[in-house]
């Protein structure tokens, strides 16, 4: 399966979930949308970073990857719905990642 057929398939299935939901709640607006799904994406990244022990002054515990990656995949979660808001198509994304990544490369080779 190619790197476009899964991110088709993610999309859908967020497509699918989202269609299910009760939306009265969320914003009308284009811009809204995109802040609140923002405000979500910051709050599993909290989440995200409260299972690993960046707090220095506590006994560390055992890092749990499962927990980890459930926190991750609540992020994707928000990112494929704000991908969605913003009509980008799995196309779409992995050009723009192309051009950002070399982008990033170009600034790495140039000591950015």
């Amino acid at each position: 399966m190619s790197e476009k057929d899964r991110l088709n398939t993610i999309f859908k299935l967020q497509k699918g979930l989202s269609d299910m939901m009760n939306l009265d709640r969320y914003p009308k607006d284009s811009e809204g949308r995109i802040s609140v799904l923002c405000t979500a994406i910051i709050h599993e990244a909290v989440e995200l970073q409260r299972t690993t022990n960046w707090k220095w002054w506590k006994t560390p515990t055992e890092f749990n990857k499962a927990e980890a990656r459930e926190e991750l995949i609540d992020i994707w979660h928000f990112v494929v719905q704000a991908s969605l808001e913003l009509n980008l198509t799995p196309d779409n994304i992995i050009d723009e990642y192309k051009k950002k990544n070399e982008i990033n490369r170009e600034r790495q080779r140039n000591g950015y």
